[in-house]
């Protein structure tokens, strides 16, 4: 008889230990879940406290530079050309210049091309199905064909041995087939100075009424450096806050490494141009969103590509080649919708943003 309770009582420790052991693995498995719940919950609403900053900033930052076009008497396209061309271009800058200096910075070339495919498309599109967005004749005679031009030589210089060989066809996107020197680099670099001061004195020799003459005049300058300065790093800041929480949310979903440099990265990096644009649209300043664009486009070849490959050369891959074809091709595309009619249409706009999923599309499947 004691040696049944005994047995007994071994097999109730035995199931109150199983029982405890049990309730601790679930308890943990259960705190796991609520921790990850919770951090995904927080990464939320910081995404939502980013785009929040991010599109205040350009609020901030599109008053600033229109009312500082409005003081100085200049257009706002000259402002937008510059000021506001070079802000939103600088996190793509400093995250190129750090990569040069690391001497990994094969990643820049397709980060621009991508960039300037979804300025052109994604932001120029958004902005025509806000608002028919008026194109200036100076950009389409001056710096348009600019930047067509400066991209039609950069594909000469990277991917034209690539493409009379053959090896465009017979290679694998992850090959090499090209370089961008140093010598490239610092002429891109000595084009950019050339073209920044055909701009300045341009500016100077017809100086004339700025179109927002009479808004924002009662500004002072001081204010209006403070609203540049103020807007420029909410953008900059909301905009990484912004990539860096769409980065762990996408993570937590289970997206690739490859899907989220795809889709986030590339589109984190043109966040300041899109929201900047589309904000300068919405308050009807469509030169200054038209000059942030195009001068976008032209800083981040000129500038951040000549920086980078100045300071160690670039190797080209076969993909990369691709993207200059594609981003030409969207450059031509676009150029004949402003063309046309010296104005984008909310029609134009739809297509152009259905020709950028379809890239996505391509790019992915790739």
């Amino acid at each position: 008889m004691l040696l049944q309770n005994q047995y007994y009582y071994s097999i109730k420790k035995n199931n109150i230990i199983k029982y405890i052991v049990h309730y601790i693995v679930n308890y943990e498995n259960k705190l796991k879940h609520t921790e990850e719940f919770m951090d995904l919950l927080i990464q939320i609403i910081l995404l939502l406290v980013g785009f929040f900053i991010l599109t205040k900033g350009a609020d901030v930052f599109v008053d600033g530079s229109s009312a500082l076009a409005s003081k100085l008497g200049v257009p706002s396209i000259i402002i937008g050309l510059t000021i506001v061309a070079m802000g939103t271009s600088a996190p793509e800058l400093a995250v190129s210049t750090v990569a040069a200096i690391k001497g990994s910075n094969e990643i820049a070339f397709s980060n621009i091309s991508g960039s300037n495919i979804f300025n052109l498309l994604v932001v120029l599109g958004v902005c025509a199905l806000i608002h028919n967005v008026p194109v200036d004749t100076v950009i389409m005679k001056r710096d348009y064909p600019l930047n067509l031009a400066i991209t039609f030589l950069l594909l000469a210089y990277t991917g034209f041995d690539a493409i009379i060989s053959g090896n465009i066809i017979n290679k694998s996107m992850s090959d090499y087939v090209g370089i961008l020197s140093r010598f490239m680099g610092i002429s891109f670099l000595i084009i950019f100075v050339i073209y920044i001061i055909s701009l300045i004195r341009n500016s100077i020799k017809n100086k004339e009424t700025s179109e927002n003459e009479g808004k924002n005049n009662n500004m002072s300058y001081l204010k209006c450096f403070i609203f540049i300065v103020i807007g420029l790093a909410c953008i900059i800041g909301g905009g990484e806050l912004v990539v860096n929480c769409a980065k762990a949310i996408a993570k937590h979903l289970g997206m690739s490494d490859t899907l989220i440099g795809l889709t986030i990265v590339s589109i984190g990096t043109s966040l300041p141009e899109l929201v900047t644009s589309v904000v300068a649209a919405r308050k009807n300043e469509t030169s200054l969103a038209i000059g942030n664009v195009v001068g976008s486009n032209i800083f981040n070849i000129l500038l951040i590509l000549g920086v980078s490959s100045a300071i160690h050369p670039i190797g080209i891959v076969l993909a990369s080649v691709y993207d200059l074809i594609l981003l030409i091709v969207v450059s031509i595309i676009t150029y004949i919708f402003m063309k046309k009619d010296m104005l984008l249409t909310r029609k134009e706009g739809t297509v152009m943003i259905l020709m950028y999923i379809g890239i996505m599309i391509f790019a992915i499947v790739r």
